[in-house]
């Protein structure tokens, strides 16, 4: 296993103050995906970041390579949705737990 950063970039800076229902009802179910994930152990850390540019999301995620990590990504509802969300994903060359070390080498 290794560890992948997520960005979950929203279609605009102030989307978190502004999102609509249908936007607030995506938001809904990416919670819950991202929720699951975390309770089979696949995603050891996620949630908002509030900059001055605005807010993302970010996800800290164990998969067995880039392919599997991205196929986590496309199976989140804000990525799946119309309202022209973007995920970045990216390997981490080390990932240290309070239990474990994940390398990339």
């Amino acid at each position: 296993m290794r560890g992948f950063f997520f960005r979950l970039i929203p279609p605009r800076a102030d989307f978190a103050q502004t999102m609509t229902e249908d936007e607030r009802a995506t938001m809904t179910a990416h919670f819950g995906y991202w929720s699951d994930l975390s309770r089979e152990g696949r995603v050891l850390a996620f949630g908002p970041v509030q900059e001055p540019a605005g807010t993302y999301g970010i996800g800290i995620v164990l998969a067995e390579d880039l392919a599997e990590a991205r196929a986590i990504a496309d199976g989140d509802p804000a990525s799946a949705s119309p309202h022209g969300f973007r995920t970045e994903v990216a390997p981490m060359l080390s990932l240290v737990t309070p239990g474990e070390r994940f390398d990339a080498l």
